[in-house]
């Protein structure tokens, strides 16, 4: 048991947990996130073995080694076999642009968007971990789109599970709130919520500080900050860089990046042995991250509605993780820094740690009129069609060699991380057309919204999770 991979909080408060234990945790109950004790590393010659699994069996081999004990390997092949059965006949598709530089299409799953390929693979363990303890639990999350949509989809029908998700008021996609909207099962619950993202988020951290309310409610998480949600993002670093040549080349990855949990997920790759030699961050306007890696100050402000919704974001919560890595694990210091950032809206690392980030991230901001022209061009050139989000991305790489960070001798991966239906009028301000809706979209587009509008108010949001939520 001993050789198992256990979690500890970033802020010390809880250690030596078991996979089972954080998934149904979500948030420690010290406010930190969790992360692994020890990392498990793929040689050489293991990333070799990999190059002709199937994305399913390649799953399998990267997360095995987090989950058990709480599931064998038959196991876990059986949940991964049938999470990404869900995708389309790829799961996730390389679209070469140019020479060295691809588009990973991660828009293939049930919702068109990244979430999926953690989603659905969380719902199945919650599923096992509820059942084997005859337990229910509370599910509850924040989205800026496409989280809330990946988990209703993902959750819905589940007797042992309510979920809650809160979206902010008027700030999201049409698209993405009616996949929210949609859905009228027992259990699922769409809260529109008088706040922006990192509002609705907030309120999610703080109905996890109430232990009362957490113990009360049996409360869990689905968005990035439950580890377990986190985890199978990593896969499709290690899927697409040994498509394009790795363990051989080195690979660039750029990611338009809100809440810092999918570029994380990068990061956590290299840890494991993977050769990125570079992770580029794309920002929108709202653009805190840009700024910490230009200066080291990590500097909360107003967030300002974009053409890229899911990204209006100036807490990006999971950048905690990285912090504890730079400082060395000291959970002290990671405590001290987050409390500042909640008191004050900012706290600020040293040069030599900012040193240390920039070798392997190098971030970029691109305004709405530069997501437009990507759009654009990238149409005219390719006859490719990125959603606003990707477009950030794909933007953030041609500035990154513009700059001579990168060059396209390497392999160039851009993350597209939606599908470009669920922003048509983004799409048709930028070249005239409305893309085509896949047919299982246009279906939701016509039904009937179910949701309640809520206001910004910790209570309010906890006494109608009492009141809705089915006996435990």
């Amino acid at each position: 048991m001993d050789d198992y991979i256990k979690y500890s909080s970033t802020r010390g408060g809880d250690d030596s947990l078991s996979y089972e234990e954080v998934l149904l945790a979500g948030l420690a109950r010290d406010g930190g996130l969790f992360m692994p004790e020890k990392w498990p590393s793929f040689s050489h010659g293991d990333l070799k073995n990999m190059k002709e699994l199937t994305y399913s069996k390649l799953a399998t081999k990267i997360l095995k080694p987090f989950i058990q004990p709480f599931l064998d390997e038959d196991d876990i092949s059986n949940i991964c076999e049938s999470t990404y059965s869900t995708f389309g006949n790829e799961v996730a598709p390389l679209k070469e642009l140019k020479e060295n530089t691809y588009i990973l299409e991660l828009f293939h799953g049930p919702t068109l968007a990244f979430k999926d390929y953690a989603m659905q693979f969380l719902s199945r363990a919650f599923n096992i971990a509820l059942e084997k303890k005859n337990k229910r639990a509370v599910i509850l999350g924040a989205t800026s789109g496409d989280t809330g949509s990946a988990a209703l989809e993902a959750f819905k029908g589940k007797d042992n599970i309510d979920i809650f998700i809160l979206f902010p008021h008027k700030r999201v996609s049409e698209v993405q709130q009616k996949q929210m909207t949609w859905i009228n099962e027992d259990g699922a619950h769409a809260l529109s919520v008088k706040t922006d993202f990192d509002g609705c988020q907030a309120i999610v951290k703080d109905c996890f500080e109430d232990l009362n309310f957490k113990d009360r409610t049996s409360l869990s998480a689905i968005n990035s900050i439950n580890w377990v949600r986190l985890l199978p993002q990593i896969v499709y670093y290690f899927y697409s860089a040994l498509r394009v040549g790795s363990p051989e080349k080195e690979v660039v990855f750029s990611v338009p990046t809100g809440n810092f949990g999918n570029i994380l997920a990068g990061w956590m790759a290299k840890k494991m042995g993977l050769p990125i030699s570079k992770l580029i961050c794309g920002s929108n306007q709202n653009d805190i991250l840009t700024r910490f890696f230009e200066n080291g100050i990590m500097k909360r402000k107003n967030v300002f509605p974009s053409y890229s919704p899911s990204m209006d974001i100036q807490v990006s919560s999971n950048f905690e993780r990285l912090l504890y890595e730079i400082n060395d694990r000291d959970t002290n210091l990671v405590k001290k820094q987050m409390n500042e950032f909640k008191i004050d809206g900012n706290f600020q690392i040293t040069q030599d740690q900012l040193n240390k980030i920039n070798n392997l991230f190098a971030a970029f901001k691109i305004s709405d009129l530069d997501t437009l022209n990507i759009i654009k061009k990238t149409y005219i050139d390719h006859k490719y069609i990125l959603d606003p989000h990707s477009a950030i991305g794909y933007g953030a790489v041609q500035k990154a060699i513009e700059q001579k960070i990168i060059s396209n001798d390497s392999p160039i991966i851009s993350l597209a991380c939606a599908h470009p239906a669920k922003f048509p009028q983004v799409i048709k301000k930028s070249i005239g057309i409305i893309p085509e809706i896949p047919f299982h979209l246009e279906q939701i587009m016509s039904r009937k919204e179910n949701f309640k509008t809520i206001e910004p108010n910790l209570k309010d949001v906890q006494e109608y999770i009492i009141k809705s939520m089915r006996m435990l």
